[in-house]
């Protein structure tokens, strides 16, 4: 999906490859819908929406492996707004979610927002988002692993399979910098 090398430091992915990896999901309903059904410049303190698609605000999460748990609600390190965003959440924004499970099967899922505002309301809050630990970093509040997994088997969810292969690649992230420099000379 994208050159995890870009965002990785000693061979450990850094949380910035979400954002790469936004970027390209973007790309796509760009390429798929079109320049004019694509508004981009959402204010980066917006809550949740990434991107409006039609005009309708959509939430792009993405995730590496097999299991449905850590896909964060709100990034953030703040304990008193993490309890005031859960205490105020609820959902508002259709999520496009992609699973990336190198060398096997992941998907590309659709959760429109009336699937996430029905499954709240059965969960409950206490069900359906987990806060961080007190006394850790866990950098965010998350939709629970049993929400998550609920969510993408809706009927209304939708999801295409995607068979992930990885290929090796030779990749310096400094390269491309250290080039630049070099014009500058």
């Amino acid at each position: 999906m994208v050159n995890s090398y870009e965002s990785s430091r000693a061979g450990k992915i850094g949380m910035e490859v979400g954002s790469l990896r936004e970027r390209i999901i973007v790309a796509l309903l760009i390429y798929k819908f079109g320049e004019a059904n694509v508004e981009t410049e959402i204010p980066i303190t917006e809550p949740e929406v990434d991107v409006r698609l039609s005009g309708q605000p959509v939430s792009i999460k993405t995730i590496t492996g097999r299991g449905f748990s850590g896909v964060k609600l709100i990034w953030t390190v703040d304990t008193q707004k993490a309890r005031e965003f859960c205490d105020g959440y609820s959902p508002h924004c259709d999520i496009l979610l992609v699973q990336i499970d190198w060398n096997n099967i992941g998907g590309f899922y659709y959760i429109p927002l009336d699937v996430q505002k029905r499954l709240f309301r059965e969960m409950g809050r206490k069900d359906y988002i987990k806060l961080p630990k007190p006394g850790t970093n866990p950098r965010g509040v998350e939709i629970t692993k049993e929400a998550l997994s609920t969510l993408i088997k809706d009927k209304d969810s939708k999801v295409i399979e995607i068979h992930w292969q990885r290929t090796e690649i030779d990749y310096s992230p400094y390269k491309r910098w250290v080039d630049y420099w070099r014009e500058e000379d």
